[in-house]
């Protein structure tokens, strides 16, 4: 390895025999075989650090309960070391599932004191809606990247007990598909709506700066509340005061109609259609095309549902004069003119059509995110050339382990292999350097946010099993 890639966090990084050194030279292999070995190592030691009796904490700091996308990103990474424990984890957070089918986005861990986290199930007071389980939960959603992740554990170990687990889950990924496509079909043409920024996952992405201008919120409201996030972080890596007074009147707004659906056109003041919520419902349905198939259910109509999703995403959300995806706020039926990492996300649609597959690389490959063979600085979840772009602040330019590997699932799904090989080199090059962060500096690579963060450990464990 040259002293000029050794410093470099995206560089490739000796991790095994594909990324870095000539195949043949014993040495280098040797040493790749080391270090992906001791990265495997960081990786179990934290999702098992992280393990409650029946989920993974994202982070024991941070974010004390269970939340919905990050466990299904988990179980792909503990479908390699612990399956029984993958299983399990979907299963908990499935049995939380709404009578209408919604999988909410935080499942709250009773035995923790009032409190211990911001918003708390007392703010959220879920008990209160038509439909929600015996237990404390959030009443907003977050992307359906489920049944995909359900499918990738039974294919990575898969077992008579794992056929089981997808006989349980089918039926409860069907009615979260439902849930979505139907009463979250708030724009009529076919696509899911965010009644949230949280939903998204993109929690205070610039994709949502315009729809959020129109949300009233004074700062001072957040007096009558305790941050959790701020104790254990530097204010100046998450969202602003006057975000966080924005997201409780969202909430609030939400709260007041039960979490129902109906009329949400009428009353609520943030409703966005987004590719990357989209894209992973789309996927969802071929992820069940295939479990139907395992599990005796019939896979066609999952197939007919993806295709009407992707060409629905590609109708409405496709810009062809920037060549990117946007968000749509329903608000004023536009798209969002943001240049964010949302963008990118349908390329893991597989039935994306040609022409987009093309432009989506164009924009993953351009300055504004870097995507090459071999990458200098790690994917941003922003353009890093725009005036907006903040390397430090959460959503708006830190570099994410999820959303890079979502990328990197859609650019092996679309056969570009150069392309996926520079950014899973990327990927683990950040974990070798930084260990396993919530995100990571888009320039420097260094780790911020919580240390030892789940889905980080899990995905760095996916990715190094591709070697």
């Amino acid at each position: 390895m040259s002293a000029s890639s050794a410093g470099r966090p995206g560089a490739a990084s000796g991790l095994d025999a594909t990324t870095g050194g000539p195949e043949g030279d014993p040495q280098l292999r040797r040493a790749g075989a080391e270090r992906a070995a001791g990265l495997r190592r960081l990786a179990v030691d934290t999702l098992d650090g992280n393990w409650e009796h029946d989920h993974t904490v994202p982070s024991r700091t941070l974010y004390p309960h269970q939340w919905s996308w990050d466990s299904a990103f988990i179980a792909v990474g503990l479908a390699h070391v612990r399956p029984d424990r993958a299983w399990r984890e979907l299963r908990t957070l499935f049995a939380a599932q709404w009578a209408d089918g919604r999988v909410p986005h935080i499942v709250f861990n009773p035995a923790l004191r009032v409190g211990s986290y911001f918003p708390g199930p007392e703010f959220w007071d879920s008990a209160r809606a038509d439909g929600a389980p015996a237990g404390a939960t959030s009443g907003i959603v977050q992307p359906p990247v489920h049944a995909p992740a359900a499918w990738l554990t039974h294919r990575r170990a898969p077992s008579e007990a794992s056929v089981r687990a997808l006989r349980w889950l089918y039926p409860r990924l069907v009615a979260q598909q439902r849930y979505l496509t139907g009463r979250r079909d708030v724009g009529g043409a076919g696509l899911a709506c965010l009644v949230h920024p949280w939903e998204s996952g993109l929690d205070n992405s610039p994709a949502w700066d315009a729809p959020m201008a129109a949300v009233p919120a004074d700062a001072a409201v957040m007096r009558a509340y305790r941050r959790h996030d701020t104790a254990h972080a530097d204010a100046a890596h998450r969202p602003t005061d006057l975000d966080y007074a924005q997201y409780v009147a969202i909430v609030a707004s939400y709260r007041e109609g039960r979490y129902g659906d109906d009329g949400l056109a009428g009353r609520h003041p943030f409703l966005v259609e987004c590719p990357l919520l989209n894209a992973a419902l789309g996927v969802a349905e071929h992820a069940l095309a295939r479990i139907a198939a395992v599990v005796g259910a019939d896979p066609g109509p999952h197939r007919d549902r993806a295709a009407r999703i992707t060409a629905t995403l590609v109708d409405r959300l496709y810009d062809p004069t920037t060549g990117t995806f946007h968000p749509r706020d329903l608000r004023t039926d536009r798209l969002i003119p943001a240049r964010t990492v949302l963008g990118l996300m349908p390329l893991i649609l597989p039935d994306l059509p040609a022409r987009q597959v093309r432009a989506v690389l164009t924009e993953a490959c351009s300055p504004r995110f870097g995507l090459a063979s071999r990458m200098d600085r790690p994917l941003p979840t922003h353009d890093r050339t725009a005036p907006d772009f903040e390397p430090l602040r959460y959503w708006r330019g830190p570099s994410w382990l999820n959303t890079s590997w979502l990328l990197w699932r859609g650019l092996l799904a679309h056969r570009r292999p150069e392309l996926a090989a520079g950014l899973r080199e990327s990927m683990l090059g950040l974990v070798a350097r930084s260990g396993c962060h919530e995100y990571f500096h888009p320039d420097t690579g260094a780790g911020l946010g919580s240390p030892a963060f789940s889905w980080t450990a899990s995905l760095a464990l996916d990715a190094l099993a591709e070697g």
